[in-house]
């Protein structure tokens, strides 16, 4: 029988497939030891890291609605220096390339983040601008290129490995800062983040969570999301990873062949701790079934 092919390229980053984690869905990864071979999958992405550890917002920072959760977690998490000492060691046992999900307050923040993993074993780091920039009164970084300019330029300066850019839905034209990113030098862009959504407690007439507004994820985003990773598959050249809903290996399938060369897991992991493997298992077993085998002549097939 002839061999699958399922590798594909971020950058100068191969991956043994297409299937990643979601930062902030997984842990560092560790926790999902026992429920899933770590050694199946494309890519694990560690939830955020930031300079110093963050405890996040109050509870209540969780709550389910219909078709997913929204989250108010504030990037809870032990900060980058932890990161390396104690977990990113324990990592290293497996096959599969850890890429680092960072955030930071200032494009300062950014850099001295991917500075202090410059001489680490993560393959990757995947920058998330959806955050407050608190110099500029917590307008969000996804929505002002100057600043996206400066964050990229000055992580390609301090850590040579690619450098991914994790696209906000929530500002407006995504395939203008998509192509911007690529302008910058990003070697790749994830699609996309949360979406803004609130729940409230009609007994109380409050909302449910601490922040009030909190990140949507889960199915009820996947159209959106997938609407928007084949809008910004046209507008660049570099690869796109998608994310948003998938919860099985469809929905994964769906958003390669719009035009993802990866896509990340999430919410899934919540309902399903091996819901990532099983995502790997189910794209092999329709290689197969379609007699397709390289995974690569199915990324951005769709007709219309």
């Amino acid at each position: 029988m002839t061999k699958l092919n399922t590798t594909v390229k971020i950058g100068s980053l191969e991956l043994k497939n297409p299937v990643m984690t979601a930062s902030g869905t997984f842990g560092y990864g560790l926790e999902f030891e026992e429920y899933l071979d770590l050694n199946s999958l494309g890519d694990i992405v560690v939830k955020g890291l930031s300079l110093k550890p963050q405890k996040g917002n109050k509870p209540q920072r969780l709550v389910e609605v219909t078709g997913g959760i929204i989250n108010a977690i504030g990037l809870q998490n032990i900060g980058v220096e932890v990161f390396i000492n104690e977990k990113l060691p324990k990592l290293k046992k497996f096959k599969t390339p850890v890429i680092a999900n960072i955030y930071g307050t200032c494009a300062e923040e950014y850099i001295a983040v991917a500075a202090a993993l410059a001489n680490t074993a993560v393959a990757a780091v995947e920058v998330n601008i959806s955050c407050p920039n608190v110099k500029k009164g917590g307008i969000q970084f996804a929505s002002d290129k100057v600043v996206i300019n400066e964050i990229i330029t000055g992580i390609k300066k301090v850590f040579d490995r690619p450098v991914i850019i994790k696209l906000s839905p929530n500002t407006g034209n995504i395939e203008d800062i998509a192509r911007a990113c690529e302008e910058y030098g990003a070697d790749a862009v994830s699609a996309i983040n949360t979406l803004i959504g609130m729940a409230i407690d009609i007994e109380k007439r409050e909302p449910v969570l601490s922040n009030i507004y909190g990140g949507l994820s889960g199915p009820a985003i996947k159209p959106v999301a997938l609407a928007m990773v084949h809008k910004v598959s046209k507008a660049v050249n570099i690869p796109v990873i998608g994310i948003g809903g998938i919860m099985n290996e469809k929905d994964a399938l769906e958003f390669l062949i719009a035009g993802a060369t990866a896509i990340q897991v999430g919410s899934a992991n919540f309902v399903d701790p091996a819901a990532a493997g099983n995502v790997v298992k189910g794209i092999n077993k329709y290689m197969k079934a379609n007699k397709i085998y390289e995974v690569k002549k199915i990324i951005k097939t769709l007709k219309y």
